[in-house]
């Protein structure tokens, strides 16, 4: 998810809404108006606050578990619906404590747990991408995989917050999820024990054989921009004729870093276009002093590129800057805001709709690539990590088609000249 940092001095309604709920009272017309900005608010919405507070006082009175009865469930499941209500599955979203802590950590290039970005997604927990050499991707786990069950409990109708604390815990303790893939129609059990895993966004290889670098961007949390430049240099140093850039299974993160590594690719330029609710639509351009602007590269997306990922994609597409292989991106499209609660919990809204520089929606889309080439679901990308040690000829022998496709077209005559 793309972060902007907006901290809002006001305090939104919805945290004033939590607080009456929270108490357990039915909160009428005259209550509310105590706490909400009353300028801002027309009758009909009254009468909705009121049936919330009507709802809640039903269920503290009726529902025959009381035990099932919890003020903060209640009140997460409700502005979890809120959100949901909206319809902008797999992008705006509620997060408990534990969950923006997560997000904080993944923005850090940290986590705990199995190492999964998941989205609800047509009312299942889907996997977005699994993080580079975290247990989820040792485990075979791949991008639209559907989490069934956690532990053999069934998780069908759950809210995602619910789900994640069942798959979150400590390093070192082990969960199974019941897994289904949409792509071969199997249903799987995995054991995953969970770590804690410090990410490397930015690695790279020279492919055996050739004089071609692997770079792969896992994530794009902080630091990534200053990673990549040093990497840069060091290709530089060894002349290299061509960049693989991969993308793949790259769930996203900060805007400000997609910004920084387009800017090493292109010389001028924008790299998005920013729509927000009013319909205006600004730019970000180009950051002077890219490293590498202008040797020949590829870029590989798959179904699990996403966010930020997503924004380099578009604007080296747009800008011609690079051929783009794989299969269609993920479709996240929108620059994110999160609104903390006063419980320490968040709402993540989408504020503005991002396009590609020639104004192309990529919400609820994705990106296209110039060439499809898909993986069978048996096969997991290659990473320069595997490809250490690797030979030519084991390289050749690889089933990542999308590599080697990448690879075939840095090879023809009219992409070959070194780095600058």
């Amino acid at each position: 998810m793309d972060i902007k940092r907006i901290w809002r001095k006001c305090i939104p309604p919805v945290i004033l809404l939590v607080f009456g709920l929270v108490g357990g009272a039915i909160l009428d017309r005259q209550v509310l108006a105590l706490f909400l900005f009353q300028d801002k608010v027309v009758p009909a919405d009254m009468l909705d606050y009121q049936l919330i507070g009507e709802a809640w006082d039903k269920i503290r009175k009726h529902y025959v578990d009381q035990k099932a009865v919890k003020s903060k469930a209640l009140t997460y499941g409700a502005i979890s619906g809120m959100v949901d209500a909206l319809g902008d599955t797999g992008h705006s979203n509620f997060l408990t404590p534990e969950m923006l802590k997560q997000q904080n950590d993944f923005a850090q290039g940290q986590f705990k747990g199995i190492g999964a970005q998941v989205q609800m997604k047509g009312g299942q927990v889907v996997i977005v991408a699994p993080l580079d050499n975290s247990p989820a991707q040792k485990a075979g786990l791949r991008p639209a995989d559907v989490i069934m069950k956690v532990d053999g409990q069934d998780i069908t109708g759950l809210p995602l917050e619910q789900v994640v604390r069942r798959i979150s815990g400590t390093p070192g303790t082990s969960v199974t999820l019941t897994i289904f893939t949409p792509q071969t129609g199997h249903t799987r059990s995995v054991k995953l024990v969970r770590a804690s895993i410090v990410v490397h966004n930015a690695t790279w290889q020279v492919l055996p054989g050739t004089a071609v670098g692997h770079l792969r961007l896992s994530a794009f949390s902080h630091n990534v921009t200053k990673d990549l430049k040093q990497i840069l240099m060091d290709m530089k140093a060894k002349k290299l004729k061509g960049i693989i850039l991969d993308l793949r299974n790259n769930p996203g993160g900060l805007l400000e870093e997609a910004i920084g590594v387009s800017s090493q690719f292109l010389s001028e330029g924008i790299v998005l276009k920013e729509k927000n609710a009013r319909g205006e639509i600004n730019s970000e351009a180009v950051l002077p002093g890219g490293l590498a602007p202008n040797i020949p590269m590829v870029a590989l997306i798959n179904s699990g590129t996403a966010s930020a990922a997503e924004i380099v994609a578009g604007a080296l597409h747009d800008a011609h800057r690079a051929t783009l292989i794989g299969e269609v991106t993920f479709g996240t499209g929108t620059v994110l805001t999160d609104f903390v609660l006063s419980d320490g919990s968040a709402l993540l809204l989408a504020v503005e709709e991002w396009l590609t520089p020639n104004g192309s929606t990529i919400w609820h889309k994705g990106i296209t690539p110039d060439i499809i080439v898909s993986l069978p679901p048996d096969v997991l990308p290659l990473s320069p990590e595997t490809e250490r040690g690797m030979a030519a000829s084991q390289l050749q022998a690889s089933k990542d088609e999308q590599l080697l496709r990448a690879l075939d077209l840095l090879a023809q005559p009219a992409a070959r000249s070194s780095l600058q």
